[in-house]
């Protein structure tokens, strides 16, 4: 199958890299018009370079960036299709060595980025025929890991928000889903620093992988492609672990 999302309109905050630049690749391939947004405008426009679309600096704190981003989407294309609120950070802290700028740093990226993003698409995403929403939480917003309180309790803010998200654009009749995705350790420029080895990528072997096997990260943008297509049309408010059977497993 080809086109699943031809001609939609796509726009993925922190495309520049890792799942982001996934994301842009895999929408593009399929036939969407891809707006890549990042605080590294350099890198964004080199992936809008590869997919041939458009690049935006972007720091999703700043409510009144995305509502300029927005009026230039709206006057470029009249409408938005498919909204991938993917950017992020992560610091390393428990809830003992985390200080109060470290974690609403946290808040202000995941947590209001992705609740500005949402807020400022869903004008132009009422005009859609079909719509959708696809929020990046992560598999440690549904387990306990000491070392990352903040982003941790940004991820569970995510999940939540996407479901009131979802039953109030049901609610509304508005033809727009909205749904979380859940990944697990996926090989990314973030995980391969914390596992002392940055710019190092090792290949992630095709097939079924073991249990304690890194992801790609085609794997998530293949799960971001069904959700943004039509496919997955009777989904909205669903949260998806993209994590190897990880959160299923029980002497995790």
């Amino acid at each position: 199958m080809t086109g699943r999302v031809e001609g939609k309109i796509a726009l993925v905050t922190g495309g520049a890299m890792g799942l982001g630049r996934a994301d842009c690749l895999r929408l593009a391939e399929e036939g969407a018009r891809v707006i890549v947004t990042d605080i590294d405008f350099d890198r964004a426009c080199a992936v809008a370079a590869e997919v041939g679309g458009e690049a935006f600096h972007h720091d999703v704190r700043s409510e009144e960036r995305w509502a300029q981003i927005m009026s230039e989407v709206d006057a470029r294309h009249g409408r938005l299709d498919i909204l991938v609120n993917n950017a992020g950070n992560v610091i390393f802290e428990s809830v003992e060595d985390c200080s109060a700028e470290n974690f609403r740093l946290h808040m202000a990226i995941h947590v209001e980025g992705t609740f500005f993003g949402c807020k400022h698409a869903l004008p132009l995403m009422k005009r859609s025929a079909a719509a959708s929403i696809i929020n990046m939480a992560s598999s440690a917003s549904l387990m306990g890991y000491g070392m990352i309180v903040a982003y941790s309790a940004a991820k569970g803010a995510i999940r939540s928000m996407t479901k009131s998200i979802a039953m109030h654009c049901q609610d509304s009749g508005y033809p727009i889903r909205c749904n979380v995705l859940m990944p697990g350790g996926i090989e990314t420029p973030m995980v391969q620093a914390v596992s002392g080895r940055a710019g190092q990528e090792q290949p992630v072997p095709d097939g079924v992988l073991p249990k304690e096997a890194l992801g790609a990260p085609r794997d998530v943008a293949n799960a971001v492609l069904f959700l943004a297509s039509d496919e997955a049309r009777f989904l909205t408010g669903v949260e998806i672990p993209i994590d190897n059977g990880l959160f299923a497993r029980p002497e995790r």
